[in-house]
């Protein structure tokens, strides 16, 4: 990439940190452990669901 080159990759992404950065008020607030921990027991159940079948 040529110093002089400028490729806005700061400046494009400003936006949604700024977007990903305020909170509603009305939003569901959901504690990162329980998506985790969702995330592996539908996992668990996809894999006996395709044991079983």
């Amino acid at each position: 990439m040529d110093r002089g080159q400028n490729t806005g990759g700061l400046m494009s992404s400003a936006g949604l940190v700024r977007y990903f950065d305020a909170e509603d008020s009305n939003a569901i607030l959901i504690n990162p452990k329980t998506v985790i921990a969702t995330g592996i027991m539908l996992g668990v159940l996809v894999q006996l669901l395709t044991f079983v079948s």
